[in-house]
């Protein structure tokens, strides 16, 4: 695994297995509110969150960077792909709130992490 952003987050994973915008997919509550999502509904607050990567909107780093000011972003984010906008909210909501959201990136023959996790 390759840290992308570093920090530290301890959570239960939730696996992904599509794409997720977090601008319009979710509100902040940390809900994903895609009707179109796999895992529609599903909470993100406070989790260790497995996925791809982003489904665009650039505008997604602004609502990663606000759900971690309010408390509801996930714990950390594990990506299989390379993802600007994920990694600029992180970047974003350390500079702005000095709240760190730990951002890695699976080698493609690396395991999914299961169950609790610390990052």
């Amino acid at each position: 695994m390759k840290v992308l952003h570093p920090g530290r987050g301890t959570g239960e994973v939730a696996k992904l297995d599509a794409p997720l915008s977090f601008w319009g997919g979710t509100d902040l509550t940390g809900h994903i509110r895609d009707p179109h999502h796999p895992q529609h509904g599903m909470l993100l607050a406070g989790r260790v969150v497995v996925m791809p990567a982003s489904r665009g909107s650039s505008s997604s780093s602004s609502v990663l960077a606000e759900q971690l000011r309010l408390g509801t972003a996930p714990a950390a984010i594990v990506l299989t792909e390379r993802d600007p906008i994920i990694l600029l909210g992180a970047i974003v909501a350390e500079q702005l709130y000095a709240v760190s959201l730990p951002v890695l990136l699976l080698d493609p023959d690396e395991p999914r992490p299961e169950g609790v996790v610390t990052i």
